[in-house]
């Protein structure tokens, strides 16, 4: 098993996307850019307490069509460590969370579900949809 830290991330993500419709590196790299807006759509409801939740949830929605479902999760937990509240409020909202996920560099091996909280604020805002 591969463990995604900062020098695999790209080589693990290349390796599974999974996007037949992309014909060249520029198409990889718009949807590797999710990664970047979700990190700053996070940020900015953390530091503003602004939720652009239904952008937030096209953007994990598209990285889950093009990505097979551990393989997202995985980049999504390396990539927003600091978020993993808000990022597991958002995939239990989809039911794309699982209850362990292996293989991302941290300060523990494996990240349990059950170990993260959940965001109450966002929880009630997805009730809502």
């Amino acid at each position: 098993m591969v463990t995604v830290n900062e020098s695999t991330y790209m080589l693990y993500a290349a390796a599974h996307y999974d996007n037949p419709q992309c014909y060249d590196i520029e198409e990889f790299n718009d949807d590797m850019n999710k990664f970047k807006y979700l990190l700053r759509l996070f940020s900015r409801y953390k530091n503003n307490n602004v939720l652009k939740e239904r952008l937030i949830l096209n953007h994990l929605i598209t990285l889950y069509n093009v990505f097979p479902s551990e393989v997202a999760t995985k980049l999504l937990f390396y990539k927003c460590s600091e978020y993993k509240s808000y990022l597991k409020t958002f995939l239990v909202f989809l039911n794309y969370m699982p209850e362990r996920i292996n293989g991302v560099e941290t300060e523990d091996s494996i990240i349990f579900s059950s170990d993260i909280e959940i965001d109450n604020h966002i929880a009630n805002i997805l009730r809502e949809i």
